[in-house]
């Protein structure tokens, strides 16, 4: 036990065993290792700890001081508490608030100032328990608390630390003791209407000797504060319990940069020590095994500080690879493992507490209030009692301040499905686990439409972590739930760019026999999402009789949402395949049905899908008609992101019919709102508009900056917005060689794509401004080959263009004049 006197004409005092022990734990040495280094043996260290042996032979004590590496003042303090002296008899002692450091704390500045603002407030609570598991740092976070209200505690701040069966009355005698008197009776006196702190570490070594220890002095003393460090609380009605989380480390799905991984406080403290036994920073293939491992600690600082030491003899993959695996011992020889450590607090739950613990480890990463709930499907259990209790012992971490979202500890979580499989709880309860997933998939995925896409997107990451867990348990045992939950989750995987990955979900339960029976429903849901996803990467093709049967599937159950939306992706499917009027047949199916069902954004919705079948048929006026209908239908829903898309569109009409200035106008005034809600992806589109319509203007110089904004990245190559601006651009100025190469990338880069009017408008740039005569005659037989096969009709601007020879030559397919 150690301590401090805060206030200034107060004698600085400590038995000798608690002087011992504070100078060893100082020295980050076991009693083992100093035994070793003084040449005594380890009982008489155990002896001295204890304090059964109070007035020990001078020479052991020299020999423990040097052992301890103590000189100065240090040393002589040292001498005299094994004498027996007050610091009145010997040089000042270093004091408990100056023996441990009080240096930064990573990642515990919130926790610090709030600590220290509770503790200094004149009504902050009595006193505060800082609980978690071993390792988490609460001896440290406690301290520098302590060190930083001091002045506040004119009374003075001792410290203890509890030791194993230490008894009411050997607290009581080391806390009088650094206080400096004799007896507890004499305290009050003492203090004389002074506030004053004791910190109690450790306090679950002896929890009722400790109990009963604070609730006499808080009694006698109304001025008197404790603040108190434990696995646990303590239970006194005075105790504000402070729950310590572990540190924060990077989600699995964190970019494997240096920078993005050491923005969280686990990464920032192990590169911390790392930098203290090796010169080098991490490698960039340390990256991800960095993350790895930190994550494999549970965050734990201790466990993460010797992880670092490791680092002089290991690089990072090494340290991951023996370590990672199997849970790092928290100290040297002797002492506890983390695994250990979660048994230990595990123990103190009650049988009900432990179930439920088992079945919460199935969560792989954040959930809710609410999920938990339906995890645990048990109407006897509190869920916010039970979570309030794993915060208690440090099981549990919670991040968010109106919407918790809780997560287990990585090795709390394999320690409970450990527990889990003993029981034979584990199969049911991951079986619950992807019933809960499948479950709120599906109460999302209506929202992953229009203006609600971003938030229910967002929901869906915050679980996405389970997503895969979820799915490969249910695929191999319990595949009905699996196409449920893979069913309900394309629009999420398209959004978030892992189509592949969803893809090979939904083609291979699909394809599972065992699915054969499952919901009629689902089954179609899945062959739309998969069809879907497929477009994504020009696959659409394989995938055209998935969606039709569908949509046979759907029109048998008279689902109206089922077959709008297979009514759509069948339009999107024909168009890649170039069947356009297959396309328009299905976009015109849909209209019907939306009509039918009156839904003002399923109207919107295929209006706006048809006007690319009147622009590609050359009808202009009918483009602006659906798209009139489009916003205003999207304004009576108050789907903005649909009324954005239908500016936007309007712009590219107005240019196609020759309205430049009109164009541009429109075309700003929409990418404002693009950008407002967050559509990159249009966003680029709408930009070409703005920039070709800019060009056509003859506002080069405007122009010419969104050349610059659709410019790839170094070594990227052009894509087919920025090539076809650049080439207007170009041929304005009158730079025909270098709007031809221009325009000729851009017919490129847009082949293949869904939109054949994009490479129509590319290859009539490249026929009026090439010199070579075999380019022009190749683009020429091209532009008629495209606009026979899809339908296309020349508007008047682009006949204009070429001329009225040129256009007779296109349209009938010759290559070069006669």
């Amino acid at each position: 036990m150690g301590a401090k006197n805060g206030a200034e004409d107060a004698p600085e005092q400590g038995g000798f065993d608690a002087v011992l022990r504070r100078e060893r734990l100082r020295a980050r040495l076991t009693q083992d290792e100093l035994a070793t280094r003084a040449a005594v043996g380890v009982r008489t260290v155990r002896d001295l700890e204890r304090g059964r042996a109070s007035r020990p032979q001078r020479t052991t004590v020299e020999l423990l001081a040097a052992a301890l590496g103590l000189a100065g003042a240090d040393r002589e303090a040292f001498l005299a508490a094994a004498r027996g002296q007050s610091t009145e008899d010997a040089p000042p002692a270093t004091g408990f608030l100056r023996v441990l450091p009080t240096g930064e704390l990573i990642g515990r500045d919130d926790d610090l100032a709030e600590m220290a603002s509770q503790l200094t407030a004149p009504d902050g609570p009595r006193g505060i328990t800082l609980v978690g598991l071993a390792g988490v740092g609460k001896t440290s976070l406690a301290f520098v608390a302590a060190h930083r209200a001091a002045t506040a505690y004119p009374g003075g701040v001792a410290g203890i630390v509890v030791t194993d069966g230490c008894t009411v009355g050997e607290m009581l005698g080391s806390i009088c003791a650094e206080f400096g008197v004799g007896r507890p009776d004499d305290l009050p006196a003492h203090f004389d209407g002074r506030a004053a702190l004791v910190f109690v570490d450790a306090v679950e070594r002896s929890a009722d000797a400790t109990a009963e220890m604070l609730t006499r002095l808080l009694e006698r003393l109304p001025t008197l504060r404790f603040l108190a460090t434990g696995r646990h609380p303590i239970g006194l009605p005075a105790e504000r319990v402070w729950p310590l989380a572990p540190l924060t480390a990077p989600p699995p799905e964190t970019a494997d940069t240096l920078e993005e991984v050491t923005a969280y406080p686990a990464v920032s403290l192990f590169l911390e020590r790392l930098g203290q036994v090796r010169r080098t920073g991490p490698e960039p293939d340390e990256i991800a095994p960095l993350a790895a491992l930190v994550r494999r600690l549970g965050g734990l600082p201790l466990a993460i500080e010797l992880a670092a030491a490791r680092g002089r003899v290991l690089t990072i993959p090494e340290i991951l690879d023996r370590y990672g695996d199997r849970l790092l011992d928290l100290d040297r020889p002797g002492s506890i493992s983390l695994r250990d450590a979660v048994a230990a607090s595990y123990r103190l739950l009650n049988p009900e507490e432990q179930r439920a613990l088992r079945r919460l480890a199935m969560f792989r990463y954040r959930w809710s209030i609410g999920l938990a709930e339906q995890l645990l499907d048990d109407p006897r259990t509190d869920v916010v009692h039970l979570l309030d209790r794993l915060l208690e012992l440090g099981l549990l971490s919670v991040r968010g301040s109106r919407t918790f979202r809780f997560r287990l500890l990585d090795v709390v979580r394999d320690y409970a499905a450990e527990r889990a499989a003993a029981e034979g709880e584990l199969d049911e309860g991951r079986r619950r686990h992807a019933r809960v997933l499948a479950d709120l998939a599906h109460e999302i995925w209506p929202d992953l439409t229009g203006a609600k896409l971003p938030e229910a997107a967002g929901r869906l990451d915050d679980v996405a972590g389970d997503f895969g867990t979820a799915l490969a348990y249910a695929a191999g045992e319990d595949p009905h739930t699996a196409l449920r939950l893979a069913a309900a989750l394309p629009r999420w995987w398209r959004f978030r760019g892992r189509d592949v990955t969803g893809r090979q979900w939904l083609r291979r339960l699909l394809d599972d026999p065992r699915t054969t029976d499952a919901d009629p429903a689902v089954r179609a849901w899945a062959r739309i999402g998969l069809a879907q996803l497929a477009r994504e990467h020009g696959d659409g093709a394989d995938e055209i009789g998935s969606a039709s049967a569908a949509l046979a599937e759907f029109a048998r159950l008279d689902d109206t949402a089922g077959q709008l939306t297979a009514h759509a992706q069948l339009a999107g499917l024909w168009m890649s395949v170039g069947d356009f009027d297959r396309a328009r047949g299905h976009g015109e199916a849909a209209l019907t049905l939306a009509r039918r069902g009156g839904q003002a954004r399923d109207m919107a919705v295929a209006e706006n899908n048809l006007v690319w079948h009147e622009i590609r048929q050359g009808d202009l006026p009918a483009a602006r008609r659906r798209l009139a209908a489009v916003e205003e239908l999207a304004g009576r829903g108050g789907e903005k992101r649909l009324r954005a898309l239908a500016q936007a569109n309007l712009a590219e009409v107005q240019r196609l019919d020759g309205r430049p200035a009109e164009a541009a106008r429109l075309g700003r005034r929409a990418m404002t709102e693009l950008v407002r809600l967050g559509d990159p992806g249009h966003r680029r589109r709408l930009l070409a508009t703005i920039g070709l319509a800019l060009a056509d203007a003859g506002r080069l110089d405007e122009a010419t900056v969104v050349v610059e904004q659709l410019s790839p990245e170094e070594d990227e190559p052009q894509d087919g917005p920025a090539a076809v601006v650049e080439a207007a651009v170009a041929l304005r100025r009158g730079e025909s060689k270098r709007a031809a190469e221009c325009f000729a990338r851009a017919a490129e880069a847009y082949d293949g794509a869904h939109d054949p009017r994009d490479v129509v408008e590319a290859l009539v740039g490249l026929i009026v401004s090439t010199p070579d005569q075999d380019e022009r005659d190749t683009a020429v037989l091209r532009l008629g080959q495209m606009c026979r096969a899809s339908g296309i009709t020349l508007l008047p601007r682009e006949r204009e263009t070429l001329g009225a020879e040129m256009v007779e030559r296109v349209l009938g397919g010759r290559g070069r004049s006669a």
